[in-house]
């Protein structure tokens, strides 16, 4: 993998304007989750630009859990985005943080708004409130209620939180400006009354704060410097900038905007992942079809690959839609180097070897790494009966055919040339056996008087185990899944472009070297791809499960061209 100088972007060069210029002495980002489901690939790019730029200028990132909502939120989330964080590569400064830890602070600033005469309790319902709003056309309308008096805002706040009112009955809003072309600056909610259990807080609160008046305090409460988002958020700028412009705090963040990944034929929704593991589309949230964090790792792609993937797409504020075939490949540049190979067959035919002769027919070792010597060698044993895969066979070869033929030779990985001598049929016609020759002058050297350039994997029968293998493919048959419109023009639902062949389960035979990997060990199986034992279903010496990380190649995109 290319250790390069990371590329420079906007958001680099405004950090090193600001060290330059001395506005400030050291970076500090954040990274904010809602822990409302599990992290998926949009965040790695998140994570490497916030962890990323503050480990490149020796600064620090916090981890903050955005825990505004309760009735979505759950401890399962913060766990697992935590040890997602950690798998990545990264480590955030100090405490998980969340905003939670603010309340009672962001209480008080609320009190100091209402005080200063800038926020009011609005008792509008939605959908007035809606209607109030206005659009891009209409301006807004003055809430009936935003003239109310200091004194009464301030006693009706402190009668929400006492838990006076009923869910929904009162808001509380900012008092910014109704006819901003900016509907965000449009007297926004920052408080409403919700009485759910809070997996921190408990029952401590009824009335729970909206996410930007919250982050961009939460973010001058920590000291936060360059507070980067993603570019649906630009509009909200001001609101963030009004805001901390409007209460007495020391520090002011510099909001920064960059464009969200979309990774073509996959979803980042959380509400649509969720609805893949609660209606039963895939095994869960580590599902290996799954592009959140968990599923990324549990089908083999390494933090390595993710992180190369992430500074490969780049950072700017024009679309970044990238093409799944991106992703794979920076997932088989990391595993080329780090890979051992094994050889193993997916669809096993059998070979008889007519002439093999215990004692002597031998054997060779062969290195686990091309270019590692250092990853050592084992042995490679032949026998009597060995599998190889069913389509390194063909009876009528087509043209340029490398592989072995009625009559034709191959050869052996790391064995002998061999020669087809006859081939045994079922009684419906399908091949289910071939019997072949060795040629035993060929053992590490070549045939004499004849060239073979065929080369084919295989195991021998006694020498092999079976493993159950996962062959993976993507998710989804159509680059945007959840952005196809029917002749109505209405978005169709993603989950009927489900690809009907994104998991198919086969019985493999792999060498015994295999029986004692640990689960989450990655291995190139030859000429077919990297696969990765199971860290949840593979039990070491009683059951072997492999889930294919990636093929050797983009299959893919030969087979959609």
């Amino acid at each position: 993998m290319s250790n390069d100088v990371p590329a420079s972007n906007f958001i680099r060069q405004i950090i090193e304007a600001d060290l330059a210029s001395g506005k400030h002495r050291q970076v500090a980002t954040r990274f904010p989750p809602e822990p409302n489901g599990y992290l998926h690939i949009g965040h790695v790019k998140a994570i490497q630009i916030n962890f990323g730029l503050a480990q490149d200028f020796n600064g620090c990132c916090n981890l903050r859990m955005d825990d505004t909502n309760p009735e979505k939120e759950e401890d399962e989330y913060v766990n697992a985005i935590q040890e997602d964080v950690r798998w990545l590569g990264f480590d955030w400064h100090g405490q998980t943080r969340f905003a939670s830890d603010y309340f009672q602070r962001l209480y008080d600033y609320a009190e100091e708004l209402i005080l200063a005469g800038k926020a009011f309790v609005c008792d509008l319902t939605p959908e007035a409130m809606r209607e109030h709003r206005g659009d891009f056309v209409r301006p807004g309308k003055d809430s009936p209620y935003r003239n109310r008096s200091v004194e009464e805002n301030l006693e009706l706040f402190r009668r929400m939180k006492a838990g006076e009112f009923e869910d929904g009955s009162k808001t509380l809003r900012l008092r910014i400006d109704m006819a901003s072309p900016n509907l965000n600056l449009r007297d926004p909610v920052i408080y409403r009354i919700k009485r759910a259990h809070h997996h921190r807080t408990g029952d401590n609160w009824c009335i729970y704060p909206m996410y930007d008046y919250t982050h961009c305090i939460s973010d001058a409460l920590e000291g936060i410097t360059h507070s980067l988002c993603s570019l649906e958020f630009e509009d909200h700028r001001p609101l963030y900038d009004w805001v901390l412009d409007n209460i007495t705090i020391d520090a002011h963040p510099q909001q920064i905007e960059f464009s969200r990944l979309e990774l073509l034929y996959t979803i980042t929704s959380k509400r649509k992942l969720m609805q893949l593991v609660q209606e039963g589309f895939v095994g869960g949230w580590d599902d290996p079809r799954m592009t959140t964090v968990s599923g990324m790792r549990r089908r083999g792609y390494t933090p390595e690959g993710l992180r190369l993937f992430a500074q490969r797409v780049g950072v700017s504020k024009s679309e970044n839609v990238v093409d799944f075939s991106v992703l794979e490949g920076a997932v088989r540049e990391s595993l080329e180097e780090s890979s051992p190979r094994i050889m193993a067959v997916l669809d096993p035919l059998k070979v008889t070897l007519t002439n093999y002769e215990a004692g002597r027919t031998g054997s060779r070792s062969a290195p686990f790494h091309p270019h590692h010597p250092e990853f050592g060698e084992r042995e490679v044993p032949i026998g009597a009966t060995l599998w190889i895969e069913r389509d390194d066979f063909a009876e009528v070869p087509p043209k340029g055919w490398q592989r072995l033929t009625p009559g034709g030779e191959v050869r052996l990985r790391y064995s002998y040339v061999i020669r087809c001598d006859d081939v045994v049929k079922d009684a419906d016609g399908n091949v289910v056996e071939l019997k072949c020759s060795i040629d035993h002058d060929t053992l590490g050297q070549n045939p004499v008087g004849r060239k073979v350039k065929g080369v084919i994997h295989w195991v021998s029968e006694a020498h092999s185990v079976p493993a159950q293998v996962r062959l993976y493919d993507r998710l989804f048959t159509v680059p945007r899944p959840d952005a196809v419109r029917g002749e109505d023009g209405q978005y169709l639902d993603f989950k009927q472009f489900i690809n009907p062949d994104s998991l198919r389960t086969v019985t493999a035979y792999v060498e015994r070297v295999a029986l004692d990997l640990p689960a989450e060990a990655r291995y190139q199986f030859e000429r077919l791809g990297y696969f990765v034992t199971d860290r949840r279903d593979h039990r070491p010496g009683e059951q072997l499960v492999f889930n294919r990380t990636v093929t050797l190649k983009d299959s893919w995109a030969k087979e959609q061209a």
